[in-house]
């Protein structure tokens, strides 16, 4: 019989050490004929990104050996770090930002110099046997990174052990580069671009030139896309058409261009892209040339359809888990990384014969028993004249109940971006807090992608007012709904969703604690400290500057601490690029002067999201301890 016990308080078997010991980043599947490739980013290996291959016989080896960390920073959030080709592999390496080239069996060569350039979504251009890709070149101090795409080769006759390569510039002039295609025989690149002061899911151009004997491109083309519509993923099919992503009609649905013009491949109200933090992000992939598998999002969750390219029947496949991520496909099955509400994520394969995924890696080594695991419940409400979204987890431990008439504390959670998304698929550390008796809302604020252009517009010009009255309508939501205890309400979030946490701290009173994770306190000074990618990404969140620079420092937190009256704890990693740590030092400094109860929180090495397991078992601790001392639990 269930023990009596208040909500917050009770105990758990699902430690900090638990959810987080074990757990790994599954990303970036490849497939090199019948072998299966991905990284994986491991905490208890200090963060460290491996390439890891999966033969046809069952048998999961690292290819990648310590201490290469396969990892790239061009703007600064990475992606699509590797490529592999017969068996070889090239990737960035994250301490000298090198690309190297490792044959089976034999140790990593660089193949780059180390002269201040950064690679990434590079692929191999077999017919001129060279790597084409995304440099960015931070060798002039002081002035902004400049972004190519380049062609990396070996140099002609050269000698050396290991041999001398060279970068040849293919396309400069814009701000930004992407996804660039090589077209299966060898003729044509595809490529994406856009400018300041757009982010990729404002505005991009698709476009394509032909390669000239010497391997440089004859004249270019633009395909589609602009300032106002974003295209996402372009890739080429096996018979040699164009297909991309584009939200022209307000959604990103599938198009593929036929002669001159360009034709939608199915139309419906759903997210067939998705906003491009990384490199190389993918939610299409062809198992014939008139056969292909998209994923996309509808009402918050992802799933899975097979689309033949000659009649453009549209046929949905019912599947047990949520294909979330980074989708490969061949002639006889397709891979993802997948997950449910009950199922922590997973590189999946499923065969296409019989439609059933089957885990061939899990992202946690520890299952947790179906007992202890809160089912979150997808939530509306309403915010002013608006719709929010939502999921809701109630508290879930099947050895403890608690006294009658109570409601438990809430923690709503904050995702970053702002332009991210809230998944319900399994997460052990939101089971971290839901198995201690409190209930969890995680946001998808005005301004999430998933749910069409026009809700992803929201947020613009309205960061700081309408994310943050999304979260306080949550709350009060549901403590309307009888769901929470309106004087335990916390709010915690990280990067955008730190900016947010604090925000509704210190401009409304509904939240009576806060958690900020590398949180943002001072537009202004972000302006001028962060990286090239964000750097003009205000402009659309909340206006020019210095034209709206008043704008800028009312919505600043930092500035009207006089306003906040709850305890607080900052998290922050020292080594950070995108916001930098005197962003949570002038926040704790702000809040210790006011006598208000304040905990800073840093981390030696740790950049943009922590990465160690240490830091983050450290971290979850810390955080309940300041929760259960500010309430008493």
């Amino acid at each position: 019989m269930p023990t009596v016990s208040p909500y917050g308080a009770w105990p758990s078997p699902l430690s900090a050490a638990r959810v987080t010991a074990g757990t790994l980043r599954l990303d970036h599947i490849q497939l090199d004929g019948d072998d299966v490739y991905w990284v994986e980013g491991r905490a208890s290996e200090g963060g460290r990104h491996v390439i890891v291959k999966r033969s046809p016989a069952g048998d999961i080896t690292d290819v990648t050996p310590p201490p290469f960390n396969v990892r790239t920073r061009v703007h600064e959030y990475g992606g699509a770090a590797y490529t592999v080709h017969r068996g070889t592999v090239y990737f960035s390496n994250f301490s000298d930002q090198r690309i190297y080239k490792q044959e089976p069996g034999q140790v990593p060569q660089p193949v780059t110099g180390d002269g201040g350039c950064f690679y990434a979504d590079f692929r191999l251009d077999p017919v001129r046997d060279r790597l084409v890709g995304v440099r960015e070149d931070h060798s002039k101090a002081g002035a902004e990174a400049v972004n190519t795409i380049v062609a990396v080769a070996p140099s002609a006759g050269g000698a050396e052990v290991p041999p001398s390569w060279h970068d040849v510039t293919l396309v400069s002039g814009a701000d930004f580069y992407s996804d660039p295609i090589v077209s299966p025989d060898g003729t044509t690149l595809a490529w994406l671009q856009w400018n300041h002061p757009n982010m990729p899911w404002d505005g991009t151009e698709l476009w394509t030139a032909a390669f000239n004997a010497d391997g440089s491109l004859g004249p270019r083309e633009k395909v589609a896309g602009g300032a106002s519509e974003s295209i996402f993923q372009p890739d080429w099919s096996p018979d040699g058409t164009l297909y991309f992503v584009s939200d022209r009609s307000g959604w990103w649905n599938l198009y593929r261009v036929t002669g001159q013009s360009t034709e939608c491949i199915h139309e419906m109200a759903a997210e067939f892209g998705k906003p491009q933090w990384t490199f190389s992000m993918v939610t299409y992939a062809f198992i014939a040339a008139s056969r292909l598998a998209a994923t996309y999002a509808q009402d918050g969750e992802w799933r899975l359809a097979l689309i033949d390219t000659d009649s453009l029947a549209f046929a949905p496949v019912d599947l047990p888990v949520q294909p979330l991520e980074s989708i490969r496909a061949h002639h006889d099955a397709i891979y993802f990384v997948g997950g449910s509400a009950t199922q922590s994520g997973a590189i999946m394969r499923m065969a296409t014969g019989d439609m059933t995924p089957v885990v061939l890696r899990s992202a946690s080594a520890d299952r947790i028993e179906p007992a202890w695991v809160s089912v979150p419940e997808a939530v509306t409400y309403r915010v002013s004249d608006r719709d929010v979204h939502a999921f809701y987890y109630p508290p879930a431990n099947p050895e403890v109940t608690a006294p009658g008439g109570q409601h438990p504390p809430l923690l709503v959670l904050t995702h970053g971006g702002p332009t991210g998304a809230s998944s319900d698929v399994l997460d052990p550390k939101t089971q971290f807090w839901t198995s201690r008796g409190f209930a969890v809302l995680d946001v998808n604020y005005s301004g999430s992608t998933g749910y069409g252009r026009r809700y992803r517009e929201r947020l613009n010009g309205q960061w700081g007012i309408a994310d943050v009255d999304d979260a306080v309508g949550g709350a009060r939501a549901m403590v309307a709904a009888g769901r929470a205890d309106p004087a335990r309400l916390i709010i915690r979030g990280g990067s955008a969703g730190g900016y947010t946490t604090l925000a509704a701290l210190t401009f409304h009173q509904t939240f009576k604690a806060g958690a900020s994770y590398y949180g943002i306190s001072d537009l202004e000074a972000l302006q001028h400290d962060t990286h090239k990618f964000e750097s003009r990404y205000n402009e659309s969140l909340i206006g020019p500057y210095p034209a709206v620079r008043d704008t800028y420092y009312q919505r600043s937190p930092i500035h009207f601490t006089d306003r906040l009256s709850c305890p607080i704890i900052l998290f922050q990693g020292l080594d950070d690029k995108v916001v930098p740590p005197n962003q949570s030092e002038m926040m704790a400094e702000a809040v210790r002067k006011k006598g208000l109860k304040v905990k800073y929180v840093t981390f030696e090495g740790e950049q943009h999201g922590f990465r160690k397991a240490e830091n983050i078992i450290r971290a979850l601790k810390e955080e309940l301890a300041f929760y259960r001392d500010v309430f008493g639990m």
